[in-house]
């Protein structure tokens, strides 16, 4: 909060690992993720003396980071990030866990990477995260609908993803 430098890296090498894995999640590439990384620390330290001692100091920083993850992704797209596809007719979340088939994590961090944008946000919010569908809809203004349709739809993805190279048939 003084602006000392020695502090400062501290902090970033304390947190960097654990922030710049975030980044990774919802970014498709790593220089997007390298970039997204330094704009948030700069903003980290730009707003640290708002930082109320309230809650993790992780967790804070956290938001920061994806905060400024959701307005990257924002801006890059011209047309609405998020379409309201919700069909309560045909779209549903099964809330239900799958069957653990082992994956390497690499391997599975390049699945969600390959995710659609749209989907891969809402899935690391849900998943990683940890937000409710009500928390989602308000941070990237869509509605809660559409926020557990995305989630379907890239649970869907991933699943035939991981299934295929395991030689599964999906039922």
């Amino acid at each position: 909060m003084q602006n000392n430098r020695e502090g400062q890296l501290k902090i970033y090498q304390l947190f960097s690992p654990v922030l710049y894995g975030i980044c990774l999640k919802y970014m498709k590439n790593e220089d997007d993720a390298k970039d997204v990384f330094q704009e948030a620390f700069i903003i980290v330290f730009q707003k640290i003396s708002q930082y109320k001692f309230e809650g993790s100091f992780e967790g804070w920083l956290k938001r920061i980071f994806i905060n400024k993850l959701i307005e990257t992704l924002n801006k890059k797209k011209k047309e609405n990030f998020f379409l309201d596809v919700f069909d309560p007719d045909t779209d549903f979340v099964d809330e239900e866990e799958l069957d653990i088939i082992p994956i390497q994590q690499e391997k599975l961090l390049e699945y969600i990477r390959d995710l659609p944008d749209q989907y891969r946000t809402v899935f690391n919010l849900y998943v990683f995260e940890k937000m409710k569908h009500k928390e989602i809809a308000e941070l990237l203004k869509i509605s809660e609908g559409t926020s557990k349709s995305n989630l379907n739809r890239a649970k869907g993805i991933l699943q035939k993803r991981i299934l295929s190279i395991k030689n599964f048939k999906i039922a």
